[in-house]
């Protein structure tokens, strides 16, 4: 069959790109194998992935003439997708039978960001879930019509795709897969300071918010390129699930990075003596929370440090692998049950603060993370030093509102004042307000590690807090009194052996 000539490239203008989702979404619609955006979407960001990589390979053998692209001709998309009067039938088995399989088994060097080993391990979940040959033509005509080759046009799509991002994970929030606003992940990065030359990780990647903002954060202004290829290399993400793995790897393709060197697996999954060996020098993360993990997993921790809050064993596994960097540094998001637990979460807090320097707390007003849920979250930052006082600043609400919604989330000015107050890198001059207040360590360690200390310079009695505070705050307390049940139930199993 003869190649048609490829569409013609327009420009990608948003408005542009716009249209061309939309008439996609209206196309997957009508398919029978596709129910809601938790199908529509995943189908589209494979084929734009392939598109986007295509493009990439296309462009970078114009720069390199020893460049070997990581697919056989005839099922790059350059070929196939251009393929004439192949439709139907015989497309839907193009696809399933060839192109699919052949993807999942891509192998390479093994070498970080290896084009090869990506798309092995991109591909190796994804299927395609559309029935008709004939509207999975018609996608495909659609996503040809968008163009990777500028940086302009790369920057669009990217931004546009963050949106659908967006929208895949409000339609996920019943599953647990909680967006990560991107007013707080610009500020948790900010705040750490990623640099040129720090291996910077996040160990819960999702679809690579946090990767994208250090990103740009070290390669803004004027960078060489020995430091660009520094901050390439030194950017490293884990997830453990397929497709958010998938939209991640494309997230950093479409942002510059085009090389990601991102692992799909559990980060939790190895002894902590093995993790410290495998360090980094920044992690920035919002780890799960509130589930639970398997038996094996537990194994990988101490005896008394082990817990099926996976919060608290991703905190473990942050410690370990910034131990060892002596600019190791953390900013990571989490409930409030972290702040408060004096069980198992108090001895991991010790821990914490006698071989790091938790310097700062930053509480989160309520419904940062509307509508996914209500419970009050915080970042923890921290980082390798002798631990001292501890610093508290409470993020308010803006003025005549208790809270955000979906509809009215927080933005990224929100957080001025306590850059402000942050004191640039060494953190000097703070000084305490109605919003921030420093408590010292022989305080916290009378206390039983409870770092739930609220600002003493506003009142705050309980007939002032929200019901959605308090409502959350008695969910979290019941689900730390299961916690601890369940211990001393296990202990007790242990001493009748």
């Amino acid at each position: 069959m003869s190649p048609r000539a490829a569409t013609k490239a327009e420009p990608t203008t948003q408005a542009r790109l716009q249209s061309v989702i939309k008439t996609s979404r209206q196309i997957m619609r009508k398919d029978a194998g596709l129910n809601g955006e938790l199908d529509r979407l995943p189908q589209l960001a494979w084929l734009l992935f392939l598109k986007a990589f295509d493009d990439l390979e296309t462009e970078r053998t114009l720069i390199d003439a020893g460049y070997e692209p990581a697919l056989p001709d005839y099922l790059r998309w350059s070929r196939w997708a251009h393929e004439q009067n192949v439709t139907g039938e015989p497309f839907v088995r193009f696809i399933n039978d060839e192109l699919l399989p052949h993807l999942r088994q891509v192998r390479g060097t093994g070498r970080p960001g290896d084009p090869h080993d990506t798309l092995g391990l991109v591909f190796s979940d994804v299927r395609n879930r559309m029935q008709s040959g004939h509207l999975l033509r018609q996608l495909v005509d659609q996503v040809d019509r968008i163009s990777f080759t500028s940086r302009d046009e790369v920057h669009t799509m990217a931004v546009f795709y963050e949106t659908m991002l967006r929208e895949m994970r409000d339609a996920a929030g019943d599953s647990g897969e909680f967006y990560t606003p991107r007013p707080v992940i610009r500020f948790v990065v900010d705040q750490v300071d990623p640099r040129p030359g720090d291996k910077v990780l996040d160990p819960a990647c999702g679809t690579g918010g946090f990767l994208v903002e250090s990103f740009r954060h070290m390669t803004a202004g004027d960078l060489s390129t020995t430091d660009h290829r520094k901050v390439v290399t030194g950017l490293r993400g884990i997830e453990k699930k397929g497709l958010p793995f998938l939209l991640c790897q494309m997230n950093l393709l479409l942002n510059g990075v085009h090389q990601p060197n991102v692992t799909e697996g559990n980060a939790l999954a190895y002894p902590l003596a093995e993790i410290r060996r495998d360090g980094v020098d920044v992690v920035v993360t919002n780890p799960p929370f509130g589930g639970e993990e398997e038996t094996l997993i537990l194994d990988n921790f101490p005896r008394s440090f082990r817990t099926a809050e996976t919060v608290w064993l991703f905190l473990q596994s942050v410690m370990a692998r910034i131990e060892k960097s002596s600019s190791g540094r953390c900013g990571i998001v989490v409930p409030n049950s972290v702040l408060f637990d004096t069980g198992v979460g108090g001895r991991i807090k010790k821990d914490l603060m006698s071989r790091f320097n938790l310097h700062t707390v930053v509480r989160l007003p309520n419904g940062v993370f509307s509508p996914y849920t209500l419970i009050p979250s915080n970042i923890v930052f921290f980082e390798k030093g002798e631990q001292g006082p501890v610093w508290f600043y409470e993020v308010p609400p803006p003025e005549g509102r208790k809270n955000y919604t979906k509809t009215k989330p927080m933005r990224y000015e929100e957080f001025e004042p306590c850059q402000a107050w942050w004191g640039g890198p060494s953190r000097e001059g703070r000084a305490e307000n109605e919003h921030a207040w420093k408590v010292e360590y022989s305080d916290i360690e009378a206390g039983g590690f409870s770092l739930d200390l609220h600002n003493p310079n506003r009142p705050d009695a309980l007939d002032q807090r929200p019901p959605g505070e308090l409502i959350a705050k008695l969910i979290e307390t019941e689900k730390e009194l299961l916690a601890v049940y369940e211990e001393m139930r296990v202990a007790i199993a242990e001493f009748e052996l």
